[in-house]
């Protein structure tokens, strides 16, 4: 029989998010490395003799050498089962990101060391301030000229407003870059160069007293290291296990993805010091991961990862008690037929596993078609419902044309597709002579990524159009949208329809939303449909 709690306590499911080009996806590839998930690691920019990024499976990833889409990569470390979510970089795909941060319980924050806190990186870690979630600091890129590293800790303390204790501390950075000091362990790892780190770096080990530091580093800085090293033991935070669990602390490391420098420092304290599956808020209260019940949510729907099939999944985070092949669960959806959850896969990128049983902490993705929404909740506790995918007000606009009518199906399936996976939002003018399909989106590279999926995933012939729009408010579910027939609501401002046919006004900037308020100040508009969810 399964004993529920070890398996709770072995499990680590995380993400990793940064700011574009700070190393994340090539961090991924490393942890993947030395978790030995990976016998050889690849590169973003790989020559095409190598093999690409193992996260980034799409071909519009690979096309742009960036990622789009959140993937989820699961294996075993010294005991530990690991969850690692790899998440989009753009702010383009903020909404991916979002909900990928809803299932996880920490986080590794990359930073770029020659460039100090960007600004996704404090969008994002705000998202990780208001969910409490433990945040792990890796100070990236030190093989290249950085910062001066007192200067990066003081960012985190006065920019992030969140205590940072140094686990690992530099020897020398750029072209001098020799390797890490385990404040905790008081161990100096060097380093050697291993041609932008296919395989794992080979270290020596030794101690912050060797005299060969000497010959490695210029006697000035040899002594300014020292004293930075005994400067931080007085003066700096405290490690506090608790702290960095409750989010008030981050532990930070210091290192090079690219050449393999601190990555397994940074892994083998993450597996001891990160967050087990925590209990979950639900609309019937907190519910312990230990319980017998089993309750998960569906945070992402991604099509075609294996175009042979052309099925749909639908990644589920399970929250409490065990899941197993075939079980049955209420239709989130209604109606009185239950689900039977057949055909689960465990994932690595683009590759599958059939699973037998999975446990809290664990992702697992359900082969669906059409079946579930992002937020829906599965469980066997009656009316349980967890409210943690966030709404996203659209920012930018664009019509989508379907050129060739013999391919309408295609078009269609393809759209409603996009829609269910929360790639898009899809509205429709009232009363429009035609009905064409308006998109709206966080970014405009969302548009770019529908182009390119609805042509090459389905064979579609599409155009994007702009239009005037930047701002969504949605109306009372009861209004009467012909009630505004004939009513000046101020200039290019249109009603419109969305999915699920909510009444929505389109505006072309805040002032005409401001406008409309003041002319109308008994009709009450909100940011996003969903009212029992705070949109981002």
């Amino acid at each position: 029989m399964t004993n529920l709690p070890s398996e709770i306590q072995r499990r680590r499911t995380f993400a990793i998010i940064s700011h574009p080009d700070a190393g994340k996806t090539t961090l991924t590839e490393k942890l993947l490395l030395y978790g030995g998930a990976l016998q050889l690691a690849g590169s973003v920019r790989a020559k095409k003799n190598q093999r690409n990024t193992t996260s980034d499976w799409m071909e519009i990833e690979r096309e742009r050498g960036i990622s789009i889409s959140s993937t989820v990569l699961q294996f075993d470390y010294n005991g530990y089962c690991i969850n690692l979510l790899d998440t989009p970089g753009h702010r383009d795909f903020s909404e991916d990101t979002y909900r990928v941060l809803t299932a996880v319980d920490s986080v590794i924050m990359v930073i770029d060391a020659s460039k100090g806190i960007e600004e996704r990186t404090r969008k994002l870690f705000e998202i990780c301030r208001l969910r409490g979630i433990p945040i792990f600091t890796f100070m990236n890129k030190m093989d290249r000229p950085a910062l001066n590293p007192i200067d990066l800790l003081d960012e985190l303390e006065r920019i992030l407003g969140i205590g940072a204790f140094p686990v690992t501390w530099p020897l020398g950075d750029g072209p001098d870059f020799k390797g890490v000091y385990d404040r905790l362990a008081k161990q100096l790892h060097l380093y050697a160069n291993q041609g932008k780190g296919a395989s794992k770096a080979v270290e020596h080990v030794t101690g912050a007293e060797d005299e060969r530091i000497g010959q490695l580093l210029h006697p000035d800085y040899h002594r300014e290291w020292l004293e930075q090293i005994e400067l931080l033991s007085l003066a700096g935070e405290e490690f506090d296990d608790e702290k960095i669990r409750s989010g008030a602390l981050t532990p930070v490391f210091f290192g090079s993805a690219i050449n393999n420098f601190g990555v397994q420092l940074l892994l083998d304290y993450f597996i001891q010091h990160g967050m087990p599956p925590a209990p979950r808020k639900s609309n019937l209260g907190v519910i312990d991961p230990a319980s017998q019940d089993f309750s998960a949510f569906v945070f992402k729907i991604q099509a075609n990862m294996d175009p042979n099939h052309r099925d749909s999944l639908s990644f589920i985070r399970v929250c409490s008690g065990v899941f197993e092949k075939d079980m049955t669960v209420p239709n989130p959806r209604g109606g009185n037929k239950p689900l039977r959850l057949s055909y689960p896969q465990r994932l690595f990128g683009q590759e599958r596993e059939t699973v037998e049983a999975a446990y809290p902490g664990d992702i697992v993705g359900l082969v669906s078609h059409g079946n579930f929404r992002i937020g829906d909740t599965l469980s066997n506790i009656p009316g349980l419902i967890y409210h943690e995918i966030p709404r996203f007000p659209p920012e930018v606009f664009a019509y989508l044309h379907n050129n060739a009518p013999s391919k309408f199906k295609q078009f269609r399936d393809g759209l409603e597709q996009l829609m269910h996976e929360g790639v898009i939002q899809v509205f429709y003018l009232h009363n429009a002579l035609q009905k064409t399909a308006l998109l709206g989106a966080v970014g405009q590279l969302q548009f770019d990524v529908v182009k390119h999926r609805l042509e090459t995933e389905y064979a579609a012939d599409v155009r994007l159009e702009p239009t005037p729009f930047t701002e969504a408010r949605w109306l009372p579910p009861d209004t009467d949208p012909d009630q505004f027939k004939g009513a000046y609501m101020g200039s290019n401002v249109r009603v419109a329809l969305d999915a699920q046919n909510n009444p929505v006004l389109l505006f072309p900037d805040q002032w005409s939303v401001d406008y409309f308020q003041e002319k109308n100040p008994d009709i009450t508009l909100t940011r996003c449909f969903d009212l029992t969810t705070e949109s981002i």
